[in-house]
């Protein structure tokens, strides 16, 4: 184990595999510690949606994150009072996967966090990443120039320090990294005390094997979460709550009142059940106060937790990690300035906010209400969209047009405003095969124009250059055609205008039509967003007029 790196990663969940993962795709030396032996066994985190999946495709992974789960064709939650009964509530959503090519080029993954903490860690090894596993931190102490952290294996003495110029603190929910920095977290902390089950039985009768089906069960004698995790192999997770304050904990639940349990919930008496594992975990709501503390930053579960219904813990992780990871390398090797990792907290726990919120609102809505109406359905699934692709930025990274107060848009409807994810549009290359615009991100700055800003490659050439900063070109009109003639209304430009997307895919800038000195422009753009020392004295960028849709 070297003594020395550029960014240490503390943490073997998803964001600390993913930051990991992003991380050593930019050539960044990273190092990844884990005081457990291996990746978690428990399928918690199920499902990758197409926001996560694009970012996974950008590390060469949303494949063989797709091929160990079961096809994404549709889902459904179903309240009822046990496996086999009449549903009193149920929300169906295959319309959104229906629909899911008018929004991305991703598809949806149903992969466990089981399945997908491998695939992550074995392209993060691939792509030259450093993963120690039972090694725990003891200790770090941060000055100006970076971070000392003393580590050792699990159980035993101190063995090593190692000198790192950041820490990303992707440690859990009860993150000792946060702690110990002094960090608090608002909302409402813990909400129920929980065990998982996961367990084989035969269960073919009773399980939809066409559509992934998450049951909320209540009754008399049991309530809980039951999910099938294999249904060709009969592996299932059950998942029901305890409660301290009437001394029940997780001991009460040995192998027998597990299968018991069950078999209530299956209305099954004989069947049979093989308990494979019990966990215990916390169900909880709450945010850090800072996701950045001088070179620490924190992601995951040490930055926000949230409850799994809706799904976006273990997105949201991903998410958290490819920011951090595009930022860090870019202060790094030194094309921005530190300030640029002060827009990771600004943006990320932004979206911490709204998710931690809205998992809320799903967990006291879902019970043994009246059905839902359409409409509740429909505004339900619209929520989860606009929070993975409508959601949008603001910080210092992101030059916001002027009088432009929202902060979410239907991903249908996309405007090309500066914050928001750029918009899916179907292109067509001079070899004849179909592409997204979406295809064209996920590593350098992109600019984006029509068929009459050819004076933006120059233009592109000469900032990069003079800052140091890959930026790549693309004429939509000329070696990329616009097959459905979607491109200029998405982006709100003309054919003289630029969209400047960042890594993440993002859109950073916009003119609507070209600026009276294109690379001057640019440069001002790009310091901005960097958070570099402006050079020169050089009027700041033009702010671009809207563009209507046509």
């Amino acid at each position: 184990m070297g003594d020395r790196v550029s960014v240490l990663v503390v943490g073997a969940g998803l964001a600390g595999l993913s930051s990991a993962m992003f991380l050593a795709q930019r050539g960044v030396d990273v190092l990844l510690v884990e005081r457990r032996s291996g990746t978690s066994p428990f399928p918690r985190a199920v499902g990758q949606n197409q926001r996560t999946m694009e970012l996974l495709g950008f590390a060469g992974v949303a494949d063989a994150m797709q091929a160990c789960g079961p096809a994404a064709t549709g889902f459904r939650v179903r309240i009822a009072a046990s496996l086999r009964g009449p549903a009193f509530q149920e929300s169906v959503h295959d319309d959104v996967i229906a629909n899911a090519g008018a929004l991305s080029p991703a598809v949806w993954g149903m992969a466990g966090q089981d399945k997908a903490e491998p695939v992550l860690r074995e392209r993060a090894e691939e792509l030259g990443a450093q993963l120690r596993f039972g090694i725990e931190l003891v200790s770090f102490t941060e000055d100006a120039t970076g971070v000392t952290a003393v580590l050792r294996e699990r159980g035993g003495e101190p063995t090593t320090e190692v000198r790192a110029d950041y820490l990303v603190a992707a440690d859990g929910a009860r993150s000792g990294v946060r702690e110990a920095l002094g960090v608090n977290r608002h909302g409402p902390g813990g909400l129920s005390h929980n065990v998982n089950m996961i367990f084989d039985a035969d269960l073919s009768e009773l399980i939809d094997h066409e559509r992934p089906t998450l049951h909320i069960v209540r009754n008399g004698q049991v309530a809980g979460v039951f999910a099938p995790v294999d249904t060709v192999n009969g592996r299932h997770l059950f998942s029901t709550s305890y409660d301290p304050d009437k001394g029940e904990s997780p001991a009460d639940f040995t192998p027998d009142r597990c299968a018991e349990l069950i078999r209530t919930l299956t209305e099954l008496p004989e069947l049979e059940v093989r308990i494979r594992a019990v966990q215990p975990w916390e169900m909880a709501a709450a945010v850090a106060d800072r996701f950045r503390v001088g070179r620490v930053l924190l992601a995951g579960d040490a930055a926000k937790v949230t409850p799994p219904i809706g799904g976006f813990g273990g997105n949201t992780a991903i998410g958290d990690a490819f920011d951090l990871a595009w930022k860090l390398a870019a202060v790094l090797d030194g094309s921005a300035g530190s300030g640029l990792l002060d827009s990771y907290d600004a943006e990320r726990r932004s979206i911490a906010e709204r998710v931690v919120a809205e998992s809320l609102r799903l967990r006291d809505t879902r019970g043994f209400a009246a059905p839902a109406k359409d409409a509740e359905k429909v505004s339900e699934q619209q929520k989860a969209i606009e929070l993975t692709l409508g959601f949008r930025y603001r910080s210092a990274a992101v030059l916001t047009e002027d009088d432009d107060p929202a902060d979410a848009e239907d991903p249908f409807e996309p405007t090309g405003r500066p914050g928001f994810r750029a918009p899916h549009v179907w292109l067509r290359n001079r070899d004849g095969a179909t592409v997204s615009t979406v295809d064209l991100f996920g590593h350098d700055f992109v600019l984006l124009s029509g068929v009459t800003g050819g004076f933006w490659t120059d233009a592109a050439k000469q900032v990069a250059a003079s800052l140091g900063v890959a930026v790549r070109t693309h004429l939509i009109g000329m070696e990329l055609t616009d097959t459905d003639g979607q491109f200029h209304a998405r982006y709100g430009i003309d054919t003289s205008g630029a969209s400047l997307v960042r890594p993440d895919g993002v859109v950073a800038w916009r003119t609507a039509a070209a600026p009276d000195n294109p690379a001057r422009t640019l440069t001002h753009v790009l310091t901005a967003v960097l958070a570099r020392e402006p050079g020169g004295g050089a009027p700041a960028p033009q702010r671009p007029k809207a563009v209507a849709s046509e």
